[in-house]
């Protein structure tokens, strides 16, 4: 499980968000008639990966999570930024299929998945971008989706802010608190 240092919410619904990816990767292998730790498991993953188009997002971010990098030998998708085996297939992972939950507005599930990947790969992502996907983790896995005037919003007080505020900060309110101190 990935710890985030903001704590609080977002750290509760990324912690949510990953026991549905591992609880999705093994309901993947029983259907796959697939023993968890067996070579077996390795070669699904591999399948997987191969063509993320063809899974839902939460069996492709667990296919990454048990393949190695060739090249940085961290998790597939989860080096160093420029590590070009990471870089691919952290791309790819974006090709996977979302489907929205029932009642829940068109691309929440998107943007669930970009927020958990951003949290679970944070060390390739900006503070601002860290600060803004991770504050609105909670808000997504509840179902809910900020319109385009929210999160435009966000975003320019998260901009007003210094890298350190960004992940210092453990809510939007908190954000525009700081951020209305500041001119423009």
């Amino acid at each position: 499980m990935t710890a985030l240092p903001r704590g609080g919410r977002p750290a509760k619904a990324l912690s949510a968000v990953e026991a549905t990816i591992e609880t999705r990767w093994r309901s993947f292998l029983v259907e796959y008639g697939v023993t968890a730790g067996a070579k077996e498991e390795a070669d699904l993953a591999e399948m997987v990966v191969a063509d993320t188009s063809a899974f839902e997002w939460r069996v492709v971010d667990a296919a990454l999570d048990r393949l190695p990098c060739a090249d940085c030998g961290n998790g597939l998708g989860a080096g160093p930024a420029g590590c070009e085996n990471c870089d691919r297939a952290d791309g790819f992972r974006f090709a996977a299929i979302e489907t929205d939950k029932p009642a829940t507005p068109p691309g929440t599930e998107h943007g669930l998945r970009v927020a958990t990947a951003v949290a679970r790969t944070r060390h390739r992502y900006g503070a601002r971008a860290r600060c803004g996907f991770e504050l609105g983790l909670p808000v997504l896995l509840s179902g809910e989706l900020p319109s385009t005037a929210q999160a435009q919003a966000y975003r320019a007080a998260i901009n007003k802010l210094t890298e350190e505020e960004c992940e210092r900060v453990t809510s939007f309110e908190e954000v525009a608190c700081l951020s209305s101190r500041r001119g423009r």
